[in-house]
């Protein structure tokens, strides 16, 4: 466990270094502009090297070298590039949620919302803050393409992963679109919550980034299909485990305060079961307070109660 440990960690410090330097030269870029954007250049490095598990870069590359790819720094480069289609899909995420917080400090729409009111400008805070998330997180994306092309991999490498890299950008932003009809709905089953969960989660978190990889080192079909056996699997689990921890984990660990998902009414795996084993009494309770952006404490309680 000790040598596995060392691997995952030394492969997370690359991952950073190739991150450090792409987001260096990128940001450098935005200042040269104006000064203007020197706000949203400290916005993006934090957002990007401060936190974050690292786990889609990490299944890509594994995903390389168990099919046969060299440990090189292009695919260390190539690997990290998915962190900025991550951090895209975090802003987006959180501004469409009304999320205050991410990783313990504040959403990037918030952090917009609040230089507006610190620097009295005219307007809307909240307004110019949304307006800032959406097009930071195309900034992301369209970093996240920019850091892959230039890794370093060959022409022929690059083509065979464009195809996996188009469905899994369509996948995550259809997901993130069933998400917000089932919350549209006002409430789900456990079959369309699990085809969110899949979407918008397992896929893009497990099986596609292996396959991705795959794709890099070329990989015989059967290894793919062997992936994608095991992300969907592995991919569904994390997204459950974190359904869990968005009702009953710790602040601390989360980052985000405690009940946020019952505010924003998130209809999840969870939600869904814990309707359907509900008293009536209990179910009619869920139904009334869950998406009530100004529950307090004690009703989060209730409601953690009866899930």
């Amino acid at each position: 466990m000790g040598d596995a440990r060392q691997v995952s960690d030394d492969l997370s410090a690359r991952l950073d270094a190739a991150l450090r330097d792409f987001m260096t030269t990128a940001t450098d870029e935005l200042r040269g502009i104006g000064e203007e954007l020197d706000p949203v250049a400290d916005a993006l490095q934090d957002y990007v090297l401060d936190g974050g598990k690292r786990l889609r870069p990490m299944f890509c590359y594994w995903g390389a070298v168990a099919a046969g790819a060299s440990e090189e720094p292009a695919l260390v480069r190539a690997a990290a590039s998915l962190e900025l289609l991550q951090a895209c899909a975090l802003v987006h995420d959180d501004l469409i949620d009304h999320s205050d917080t991410r990783r313990g400090s504040p959403a990037m729409h918030r952090r917009f919302a609040n230089l507006h009111r610190a620097r009295a400008w005219s307007g809307d805070a909240d307004d110019f803050g949304s307006a800032a998330a959406i097009l930071l997180g195309d900034v992301l994306l369209a970093w996240s393409d920019a850091m892959f092309v230039t890794s370093g991999l060959g022409d022929e490498q690059l083509r065979r992963a464009q195809a996996v890299s188009a469905t899994m950008r369509t996948e995550v932003m259809a997901g993130q679109y069933l998400d917000i009809v089932e919350q549209a709905r006002g409430e789900t089953t456990v079959e369309r919550a699990l085809q969110v969960a899949r979407y918008k989660s397992a896929k893009y978190t497990v099986e596609r980034p292996l396959q991705l990889g795959a794709a890099i080192a070329g990989a015989a079909e059967k290894v793919v299909a062997a992936y994608s056996g095991y992300g969907i699997q592995i991919g569904e689990a994390f997204q459950l485990a974190d359904d869990l921890a968005g009702v009953f984990g710790d602040p601390a660990s989360t980052g985000k305060p405690v009940g946020d998902d019952l505010r924003e009414g998130k209809q999840t795996v969870l939600i869904a079961l814990a309707l359907g084993l509900a008293s009536p009494a209990q179910a009619a309770f869920l139904r009334e307070r869950l998406g009530d952006s100004e529950l307090a404490d004690n009703d989060v309680d209730a409601l953690r109660e009866v899930i």
